[in-house]
C-alpha cells in the first residue's frame, strides 16, 4: 500500500449514509502483511439482488471464476474481499481456496456457500492460504454493522493512496433510496468490464435482471472509459447489490427496465460509478495529472473510443504531459496508429482549451508561453477533432511519471 497520497486525491472521504440491509466489518488476517487490515465482510439481507461484470482477461482469477458461476442466481447473502493476494494464476490451489473461503463464510453467516460472493486483489501467482479466514470471519460476522464505508474501502487497497467512495440519494416513487459504492484501483488499469474491484449497494427494490441491465449500461462510459497503463487486470470485478429494504418505506419494486420510476435511480447509479471511476484515474500510480481525452468528429462513437484509448495509453503522450509539454506530435502519432478513420489534413488538437494544431499543421496563433502555463495545471483536457463525422467519446487517464516505475519495480518486495 502506498504511503504518499496522490496530489489529485479528493480533500476527504465523502459522507455516505448507511444502506438498509447492508452491514460491513473489516479485520486483519495477515494475508500478506501482519497487522494490516486486509479482509472485508459485507452481510446482506435475505432476498438481495446481485448483478456483476467481470474481466474479459483470458487469465481470470479464481474469485472471478467463482462469481461468474454464481451470478446467474441473481441473489446474494454476503461478500468477502481480501487484499494482498489476488488468488490469480493459482490453479487448483486457487479454486480450492475460493471454495474454502465460501464454506467458512457461509458457516459463520448462516447461509449456503453458493450465496457468498468473493473478490481478491494483490500479488498474482502466489497461493492464497484461505485457512487464515477461519481466525477472523466469525468475528467479522459478529461485528458487522451499518455504515463503515471508509474502513471498507481502505481494507481492499493495494497500491492505492486513498480510499475511494461515492454516494447518491434519489427519489423513487413514494420514497427515497440510497446508493453507496467504493472501489480500489491504481495500477494494472485498462478495464474490459468494470474496474479492478468495485462494489455498489442500494436499498432500492430492484429485480436482478433490471439491476444487470443498469450495470451493463453504466459501466461502458464510466469504468470502461478509464485507463492508467493499458493493462487489463486478471481480477476486474464490479458487483452491484440491491437489498430491497426500501420497500418497507413504500418504494415499489422495479421489475422492468422500462419502468418510468427508474429514471432518477439510473441517473444516480451512473453518477456513483462515474465518480468512482474518476477517483481511480486520480489515483493512477505515480500520477500528478488527471487527463481527460475528448475525441469528436469521428465516424462513430466506437471509433472515437478506440482513438481516445490509443491516445490515453500512449507512453509518449503520457510522459509528455508529465513533463508539462504540449507535444501534439505525439497525439498525432497516437491518432494515426489507432487503425481508425482519420485524415491528417483535417485534424485539430487542443490542450486545456488552447488550440495547438489545426488542419494538419501547427496552429498559426500558437503561443508557447500560454500553452506552457496551461500544462502546469493538475487537470489537463486534451481534445482532438477529426472532422469526419459526428462520433464523439471521452476517456480518463493520468500522466506517466518516474514514480510509476518505482512503484511497480518494487511491487513484490
Amino acid at each position: 500500500m502506498a504511503t504518499s497520497i496522490s496530489p489529485l486525491a479528493p480533500a476527504s472521504f465523502p459522507k455516505m449514509p448507511p444502506v438498509d440491509g447492508v452491514r460491513l466489518s473489516t479485520a486483519a488476517a495477515g494475508i500478506r502483511y501482519a497487522g494490516r487490515t486486509d479482509v472485508l465482510l459485507v452481510l446482506l439481507d435475505p432476498g438481495t439482488s446481485v448483478a456483476g461484470v467481470f474481466t474479459r482477461s483470458k487469465c481470470s482469477s479464481a474469485p472471478v471464476d467463482w462469481c461468474r458461476a454464481r451470478i446467474k442466481s441473481g441473489t446474494a447473502s454476503a461478500l468477502v474481499v481480501n487484499s494482498g493476494n489476488a488468488n490469480a494464476f493459482t490453479g487448483r490451489t486457487g479454486r480450492a481456496a475460493t471454495a474454502l473461503t465460501a464454506k467458512i463464510a457461509g458457516k459463520a453467516a448462516g447461509c449456503k456457500p453458493e450465496a457468498i460472493f468473493l473478490a481478491s486483489t494483490g500479488v498474482i501467482g502466489e497461493p492464497l492460504d484461505a485457512t487464515k479466514f477461519e481466525g477472523v470471519i466469525e468475528r467479522l460476522v459478529a461485528d458487522a454493522a451499518p455504515g463503515g464505508w471508509e474502513k471498507a474501502a481502505s481494507a481492499i487497497m493495494t497500491t492505492d493512496t486513498f480510499p475511494k467512495g461515492a454516494a447518491a440519494i434519489v427519489r423513487m416513487g413514494a420514497g427515497t433510496v440510497s446508493i453507496c459504492g467504493f472501489a480500489k484501483g491504481a495500477g494494472m488499469i485498462a478495464p474490459d468490464m468494470g474496474t479492478m474491484l468495485s462494489f455498489v449497494f442500494t436499498d432500492a427494490p430492484i429485480a436482478p435482471a433490471v439491476l444487470r441491465k443498469l450495470l451493463r449500461e453504466s459501466v461502458e462510459d464510466t469504468f470502461n472509459a478509464v485507463t492508467i497503463d493499458g493493462d487489463t487486470s486478471t481480477s476486474d470485478t464490479l458487483l452491484a447489490f440491491a437489498t430491497g429494504a426500501a420497500a418497507a418505506r413504500g418504494v415499489a419494486k422495479i421489475s422492468s427496465a422500462t419502468d418510468s420510476r427508474l429514471a432518477a435511480f439510473r441517473k444516480g447509479f451512473h453518477a456513483v460509478l462515474a465518480n468512482l471511476a474518476e477517483q481511480v484515474a486520480r489515483d493512477g500510480e505515480g500520477a500528478r495529472k488527471l487527463v481527460e481525452i475528448l475525441v469528436e468528429g469521428a465516424t462513430s462513437k466506437s471509433s472515437a473510443r478506440r482513438i481516445a484509448l490509443s491516445i490515453a495509453n500512449s507512453p509518449l503522450v503520457k510522459t509528455a504531459i508529465a513533463g508539462e509539454d504540449a507535444n501534439w506530435g505525439r497525439v498525432v502519432m497516437a491518432v494515426g496508429k489507432a487503425g481508425e478513420p482519420a485524415d491528417r489534413d483535417r485534424l485539430s488538437i487542443w490542450f486545456n482549451g488552447i488550440r495547438v494544431a489545426h488542419k494538419g499543421e501547427r496552429d498559426p496563433a500558437y503561443d508557447e508561453a500560454a500553452v506552457s502555463a496551461a500544462m502546469k495545471k493538475p487537470e489537463i483536457t486534451l481534445k482532438v477533432a477529426l472532422g469526419l463525422g459526428k462520433g464523439r467519446d471521452r476517456v480518463l487517464t493520468c500522466d506517466l511519471t518516474k514514480e510509476y516505475i518505482a512503484i511497480n519495480g518494487d511491487y513484490r518486495s
